[in-house]
């Protein structure tokens, strides 16, 4: 990646302006939604489970493809339905011109953007990989053992996070 004196790759992506738009976007959308939020908070809990993973396991991926990944993972909720494309897959495009503006390598966008499109997909859990990293940190999460809304939650028991630590 080119390094840039003045902030890290996470604060490039965070200052973009296109991101920005997006992420209000999201925002607004989600105002009254009682369900899962999908705001900075939950990016940065993603980017941080996925970061001890990957120091847990000597993965050696790197911290900005990490955190990358994790503040892009669910920014096409903002465009989804407008593009008639699931949010995994309407993020793509938005985040390859961030992604590149932000300073990564074709390389590194490539690793984020397969991360990103198939985050939702169960199989790839156990990979030590970005994409199985970004999928269990994107569920693990989750407080759905101290969620307000879990009554209403149409997900199934199975697929909710009820511990602490996995």
């Amino acid at each position: 990646m080119a390094r840039y004196n003045d902030q890290a790759a996470a604060d490039r992506i965070w200052r973009h302006p296109r991101y920005r738009e997006l992420y209000e976007k999201l925002q607004e959308q989600e105002s009254e939604r009682i369900f899962c939020g999908h705001a900075l908070d939950h990016f940065l809990a993603v980017a941080r489970l996925m970061q001890i993973r990957n120091l847990e396991e000597n993965a050696g991926l790197p911290p900005d493809e990490i955190y990358a990944a994790a503040l892009l993972h669910d920014l096409g909720r903002a465009v989804g339905k407008e593009r008639g494309l699931p949010h995994h897959l309407a993020a793509l495009e938005d985040a390859e011109i961030i992604m590149k503006d932000a300073g990564f390598t074709k390389e590194e966008c490539t690793s984020v953007l397969e991360a990103i499109a198939s985050h939702r997909d169960a199989g790839i859990a156990e990979e030590k990989s970005l994409r199985g990293f970004l999928y269990k940190a994107d569920k693990s999460s989750r407080l759905c053992m101290i969620c307000p809304a879990a009554a209403e939650c149409s997900w199934p028991e199975e697929k909710r996070n009820l511990v602490i630590c996995r």
